[in-house]
């Protein structure tokens, strides 16, 4: 395995082990506020891409979307706390759509490019 594979998995695996740390740590205090796992989460995954930046590495479009978003909604759902509002906002179920839309359209840009690229080719 090459030193950009090697150097990628140690990234990764940092990662998953600081993600079911941060899991565990919330579950064992349900007192937290509404959203700090969310925001935890966004963190280590854009903490994950900026290690891997930071190393010369490519960095993976998904999880930094799944990162930023995953922010947005623990900010969010700590804002709701604070602002009181009468009613709640279904943060995560509309994050889930923001996701899949960005999705569709990475993955429809993609082939579009590609018919693109064969027409000129």
């Amino acid at each position: 395995m090459d030193d950009i594979q090697v150097r990628n998995r140690t990234f990764e695996g940092l990662a998953w082990g600081a993600f079911f740390i941060w899991w565990g740590i919330t579950e064992l205090y349900p007192s937290l506020p509404s959203g700090t796992w969310a925001l935890g989460f966004g963190v280590i995954l854009l903490g994950l891409n900026a290690a891997r930046s930071l190393n010369g590495l490519p960095t993976s479009g998904f999880t930094i979307t799944v990162g930023i978003l995953a922010l947005l909604w623990g900010g969010l759902e700590m804002a709701g706390l604070f602002l009181n509002l009468p009613f709640e906002i279904p943060v995560f179920p509309i994050l889930l759509i923001v996701l899949g839309v960005i999705l569709l359209a990475q993955n429809l840009a993609g082939k579009e490019a590609k018919k693109q690229e064969a027409r000129n080719g």
